[in-house]
């Protein structure tokens, strides 16, 4: 009898380790997303449940109710540097992402608190920043719960929620132009040639001083014993919209040679392009 048991014993123990060997997809998949938005770092960690066939929105996830906007733990928005939504700022760190869905307009709660609380009502001191944001009818339906970064430029993005019909797009901004300016006050006092470069073409995509960018441009390639296809090709760009259209065309045969030396196709057009739309001969 006691060998009996001993062997019920071992094959029960086998079956359940044989058992637990098996795995199964969840049924809301883990996602995670990460995009630098100029300087700033933004995570997403979040889980993506389907519809089904199911009614979602007034349903599934009730109206007027805190919702973990996703699936199993909360949904965590994570930052390196302070960003601004609605011209509030939220400071660096890892934040749960509630929402309190509408028809028309969804309430967006950041939460000071990551550790997955699934709350029925939120404790102030942890809210860090709460929003409302517009919720807007799609022609098509989304199947899987989903969360963009989009719209991405140097000095902001959109956090874009997505399921069944509805989409609510949450623009925030980074502080990117802030830093690269004081970055170029201090770092300009003794540059090298890669400073004055970096400086030039920053100001050239962003619309600011070209003269000043023209000039930090000329020092740089003063600076630079050879200069690279590709900084030729910035440098063309600066002087044709300094009004230098002259200085552009030749900056641009010459990264044009450059960039046939280099078997570079993507440079050879852009620079084709560039000479025929400035009439160079």
């Amino acid at each position: 009898m006691k060998y009996f048991s001993s062997v019920f014993l071992m094959l029960l123990f086998v079956t359940f380790t044989v058992e637990a060997q098996i795995n199964i997809p969840a049924p809301s998949p883990a996602a995670s997303l990460t995009q630098v938005v100029g300087l700033t770092d933004v995570s997403l960690s979040y889980s993506r449940p389907n519809m089904r066939g199911r009614k979602i929105f007034g349903d599934l996830v009730p109206y007027g109710r805190i919702w973990r906007t996703g699936a199993n733990a909360t949904t965590k928005l994570t930052v390196d540097r302070a960003i601004s939504i609605n011209d509030k700022t939220l400071k660096p760190g890892t934040y749960s992402i509630y929402t309190i869905p509408q028809e028309d307009v969804w309430e967006v709660v950041f939460y000071t608190d990551p550790s997955n609380p699934l709350i029925a009502e939120f404790d102030e001191s942890k809210v860090a920043l709460r929003i409302n944001a517009e919720a807007m009818n799609l022609d098509y339906a989304f199947e899987t719960f989903t969360i963009l970064i989009e719209d991405v430029t140097s000095n902001g993005a959109t956090l874009g929620l997505l399921w069944e019909n509805t989409y609510v797009g949450i623009p925030f901004k980074v502080g990117t132009d802030e830093e690269v300016m004081a970055s170029i006050d201090a770092t300009l006092n003794g540059p090298s040639a890669g400073d004055y470069y970096n400086a030039a073409v920053y100001y050239l995509n962003s619309d600011k001083d070209i003269s000043k960018a023209k000039e930090w441009m000329d020092k740089a390639m003063e600076m630079t014993e050879t200069p690279m296809f590709w900084q030729l090709r910035q440098q063309s760009l600066i002087l044709a919209k300094a009004g230098d259209i002259k200085g552009a065309i030749a900056a641009a045969k010459a990264s044009l040679e450059g960039a046939k030396k280099a078997g570079n196709k993507d440079y050879i057009k852009m620079n084709e392009d560039a000479l025929k739309e400035w009439g160079a001969k």
